[in-house]
């Protein structure tokens, strides 16, 4: 049996959502944008989720989940200060630029509609890997001596910010290939925040 024939139905509109969400906004598609492309009826994919809303909570949440799997539990599971930077920043770019993880550019790009309530959620979430990122840098700061010259804080959101943005100009088919993006992003950010 085919892999898409025993996938999860939530799952599956989960995916064709984030699908549609990257390439038409979270505004430009409607339920029944994304019924229709599960070729379901309107009440078949209300069954499984009641708003738009609801779809896109579950998707970030799983983007935080994608993000806490693959990049804060592999860091924290290894020594050296700076080996777990150099390893997180490696680990957050391979997500983001993640063609199978569409939930974390409608992550990164649809923050805004979420409902206050949802939003708390999803935001508290990010701040806790900021949290985790900030005392990354500033361990490895300690380790190299160079505490003061730029706040863990500052940088965690300079370094956070400049990951995040890639999936915005980034083109596999561009002079920046993936593995060469994280040796030059970083250098530029040891170069900067670790000094």
């Amino acid at each position: 049996m085919p892999r898409e024939a025993i996938l999860d139905p939530r799952q599956e509109i989960l995916r064709t959502a984030a699908r549609l969400f990257q390439e038409q906004g979270y505004d430009g598609t409607s339920m029944n944008d994304v019924a229709a492309a599960l070729k379901l009826s309107k009440g078949g994919l209300y069954h499984h989720f009641q708003s738009k809303d609801e779809i896109l909570f579950n998707l970030m949440d799983h983007a935080m989940n994608i993000t806490e799997e693959r990049v804060i539990n592999k860091v924290r599971g290894l020594s050296g200060a700076e080996e777990r930077l150099r390893t997180l920043i490696r680990l957050h770019i391979e997500v983001v630029l993640s063609e199978s993880d569409r939930e974390i550019t409608v992550m990164l790009h649809e923050n805004h509609p979420l409902p206050p309530a949802l939003r708390r959620r999803i935001n508290a979430r990010k701040k806790d890997y900021v949290h985790f990122v900030q005392n990354l840098i500033a361990d490895a700061q300690r380790a190299r001596g160079s505490q003061g010259s730029v706040s863990p804080r500052a940088a965690a959101f300079a370094l956070m910010g400049m990951i995040n943005w890639i999936y915005q100009w980034y083109k596999p088919e561009g002079e920046l290939r993936g593995p060469d993006l994280v040796r030059q992003y970083t250098e530029i950010f040891f170069a900067g925040a670790l000094q």
